[in-house]
């Protein structure tokens, strides 16, 4: 993890990622824009029912530069997403690319009756 995201820094700002779900037959697809987030500011935590994605962003003014204005600045995204039982928390995967987050939540996998064999002693 990188020192940015160790900092607790309270004066952040934070945003809610603009997220897309899209259930399909295999499982639940979520999108997620985090501009600016690279992988090592990036913290997917899976705690009972809730999926939390926490991304930094880190943008510094070069010396002589000053920000007339700033809408991407330092800052945090966070998005908290309730899972149901349906969903295969050992299987999540989680793919960065241009800015957007991919996650795969696949479906528990239909578990097919099973005959108890009996023995007689």
């Amino acid at each position: 993890m990188s020192e940015l995201m160790k900092k607790n820094d309270k004066n952040l700002t934070q945003y809610r990622p603009v997220t897309d779900i899209l259930e399909r037959e295999d499982g639940f697809y979520i999108y997620m824009d985090l501009p600016g987030v690279e992988k090592e500011d990036l913290v997917i935590d899976l705690q009972e029912d809730e999926l939390t994605v926490t991304g930094r962003t880190s943008y510094d003014a070069a010396e002589g530069e000053n920000f007339t204005e700033m809408q991407f600045g330092n800052g945090e995204y966070r998005r908290t997403i309730s899972l149901s039982d349906i969903v295969d928390r050992d299987r999540i995967k989680a793919n960065l690319k241009n800015g957007v987050l991919e996650l795969c939540l696949p479906r528990v996998e239909e578990v097919e009756p099973q005959r108890i064999q009996i023995t007689q002693e």
